[in-house]
């Protein structure tokens, strides 16, 4: 009995030390994975105390108000069109049946695969002077009426046309699942359904709505492309002006943190906002909404009225892409275009797996680690969407540059031997930019789908005494394929439409869509730019509609 009991306390305290060790190496993974993450920001916070550069006061006294006025406009604007054109076509597609609805759905969702900038591009051709609108007013013999797109208001417009599907597919999830109870709770208390929808069902779907605006608020701080080629001044502008055309590095750097003060104090507002509100969810009593039939006065209306967004957001730009690649295939697509695509898709490819492999990383070590603080420390590893591509690159450069530093001195000074740069400038701190950037995106869809996945049978496994990984990859990887599928495709996608970040840090030598097409832009044959475009369009689209298939299925 003796040896029994002492056998068994042998095991328990072996099994103690087992779980102490592995929980301290999973922390210690969590803390690198989150500090390499964190470092872009730790850098510019560092080398503020370096001081501004020569051209700060500069800044400040002419150039600064502007930044923040034009910055601050955006922001505005596009909340108020974004909700306008998100949260209405949401509803209407969620609520009512009307001809094309089921194609208009999945259409909503594909002006995301057409970037902002290049939007813009399509739109300045449309209405400058000798553009499309006024040929087609030529030719059906009306006078030409110019429409000045290139302001404030415009840009704000062209934003707004392009990210509104980030509030339409939030809004329209909680419309899905959780309207029809309020819905059918409201008609017996004999409110009308109006009624309902403004003082009951968009209070409740506050938080999903506003999660959709936070990402637009964030790309709109991030869009360098667009408000370059408007001529409307902003943060992102600003950084790339004190960087590239002033030369003074310090002076982007404080420009940066102004920018990160920002994008941090829109997150702590929307916190703030809704601090008091409470939301319940019984997943069992919900039931998916069911669809109003209505006249056929009000199908034409509502028909039109979804349809606009999608007009202007995608088929608009579309065709006029597709008019100017018409004309200027024959000049631009050659071997070096080639060269260039599959470069972009190469890079595109390698930063979606280091970046699944990293979220992932990061949710099963939080996940297998027993320490509370660790587990909400790998939530701050997902803050890197929050900040603009400028910021990220800038603050990549800091620690690379550094680094680079100190390995060219020691190299010569044991092997007396002097090389150029290892790191920066290289493929190494794009993608590792890249990674930092798109984290966010990939963390999301792989966290909901583990959420779903019940831990009783990897808690057996486990204490069958089969390992984390081999039980990762033989039980929890096949239940979460298509939330890893999911964040690769999203992650993919994005990259092949980063502009700033990309044209911060590419190497020398290499070259993506992205930036060819605003470089054909930025040298006033924005026809050529046509080409790069569609490809960055078609090759987001496929994707796009493959993973709303998936998820519709799922």
């Amino acid at each position: 009995m003796k040896q029994a009991g002492s056998n068994t306390i042998f095991s328990l305290k072996n099994r103690l030390f087992r779980l102490k060790r592995d929980s301290n190496r999973w922390s210690i993974i969590t803390l690198v994975v989150v500090f390499l993450i964190a470092l872009p920001v730790i850098s510019i916070a560092v080398k503020l105390f370096d001081g501004p550069g020569e051209t700060w006061s500069h800044i400040v006294a002419h150039l600064l108000f502007q930044y923040v006025y034009n910055s601050f406009y955006l922001l505005v604007v596009c909340s108020v069109l974004v909700l306008l054109f998100g949260v209405t076509t949401s509803w209407l597609v969620s609520r009512f049946e009307f001809p094309f609805r089921k194609q208009l759905e999945w259409l909503l969702i594909l002006p995301l695969a057409i970037p902002s900038y290049i939007v813009a591009y399509a739109y300045a051709g449309i209405f400058d002077y000798g553009g499309t609108l006024e040929l087609i007013q030529r030719f059906m013999g009306l006078q030409f009426t110019r429409i000045d797109i290139m302001n404030r208001f415009g840009l704000a417009f062209v934003l707004s046309i392009s990210l509104f599907p980030y509030v339409y597919v939030s809004s329209r999830a909680f419309f899905l699942n959780q309207a029809n109870n309020l819905l059918e709770a409201s008609r017996v208390l004999g409110v009308k359904e109006w009624n309902s929808f403004f003082k009951l069902i968009l209070p409740l779907a506050r938080p999903a709505i506003i999660a959709g605006l936070i990402l637009v608020l964030m790309e709109v701080l991030n869009d360098y492309g667009a408000a370059t080629y408007f001529g409307v001044s902003t943060f992102t502008t600003g950084i790339f002006r004190s960087w590239f055309s002033l030369e003074e590095p310090e002076t982007a750097i404080y420009l940066s943190a102004l920018l990160v003060l920002l994008v941090f104090a829109l997150i702590l507002f929307e916190k703030w906002q809704r601090r008091h509100i409470q939301f319940t969810n019984s997943k069992s009593g919900n039931k998916r909404i069911y669809r109003k039939k209505i006249s056929k006065k009000m199908q034409l209306l509502i028909l039109v009225m979804v349809s606009f967004p999608v007009l202007f957001g995608f088929l608009l730009p579309l065709a006029q892409l597709l008019y100017w690649g018409f004309l200027t295939y024959s000049a631009v697509f050659e071997y070096q275009f080639l060269l260039l695509s599959l470069q972009t898709f190469g890079i595109a490819f390698i930063t979606a797996t280091f970046t699944v492999i990293f979220a992932t990383l990061l949710i099963f070590s939080a996940k297998w680690n027993k320490i509370g603080v660790i587990k909400n420390l790998s939530r701050l590893g997902v803050l890197g969407y929050a900040i603009p591509g400028a910021v990220v690159a800038i603050g990549v450069m800091i620690p690379t540059i550094f680094i680079d530093k100190w390995l060219i001195g020691t190299m010569h000074s044991i092997f007396s031997y002097t090389s150029g740069f290892l790191i920066h400038g290289t493929l190494i701190a794009l993608v590792y930019a890249y990674v930092i950037r798109f984290l966010a995106v990939a963390y999301n869809p792989i966290e909901s789908t583990t959420l779903k996945v019940s831990n009783t049978i990897p808690d057996a496994s486990k204490t069958l005494g089969v390992g984390n990984f081999k039980t990762f990859f033989k039980i929890e990887f096949p239940l979460i394929k298509t939330g890893i599928l999911s964040a690769f495709i999203l992650v993919f996608i994005d990259v092949l439409k980063e502009l700033p970040l990309t044209l911060i840090l590419k190497p020398f030598h290499i070259n993506t869509l992205a930036v060819k097409a605003f470089e054909y832009a930025s040298d006033e044959r924005v026809m050529e730019a046509a080409i790069p475009s569609l490809f960055i369009i078609f090759t987001a689209t496929i994707p796009v509609i493959f993973l709303n298939r998936l998820l519709a299925k799922n």
